[in-house]
């Protein structure tokens, strides 16, 4: 696989840092964690839903923080005390951390948690100043703004 340096961004894109950072990670190869499978929804334009399998938890064992632009699922099972001996274990209920990196603008609005799949809601919300606005064309005439400001 090739490899490439994206060190020249970073001397000459102001404000692009994050965007290299994230293409640095998925050139590294890291492997993102299969544990806790999960899908991830496009619900509407701007509305977004992250659905995971969370057989085994509970509520209380389950953390989402929601920081600048990534978002923290961690579970932390509890151990119970009770010695078992599996035949077969299916089930992993294992402690688990899923990062999710937002892309700008995006809040997550809600998170519920139902017979073992915990469901986060997210949505984009674009401020109006980073909306696209028309540009109205001034006078009739000929004559430029700044000519009427010097007359």
């Amino acid at each position: 696989m090739r490899t490439f340096d994206l060190a020249p961004l970073y001397r000459s894109a102001i404000g692009f840092d994050r965007l290299a950072h994230l293409l640095n990670e998925a050139q590294r190869g890291d492997a993102q964690p299969s544990y806790p499978p999960y899908n991830i929804e496009l619900v509407s334009e701007d509305n977004y839903r992250i659905v995971m399998a969370l057989a085994g938890f509970s509520r209380a064992e389950i953390d989402i923080v929601a920081e600048r632009d990534t978002l923290h699922v961690t579970g932390r099972k509890q151990k119970d005390g009770v010695e078992r001996t599996f035949l077969h274990r299916g089930i992993a209920a294992r402690d688990f951390e899923q990062r999710f990196q937002l892309a700008n603008h995006v809040k997550v609005t809600g998170a519920a948690f139902d017979n073992g799949m915990l469901t986060i809601e997210l949505v984009r919300e674009v401020p109006e100043a980073h909306k696209p606005r028309k540009i109205v064309i001034d006078g009739g005439d000929n004559v430029s703004a700044l000519e009427r400001q010097a007359a």
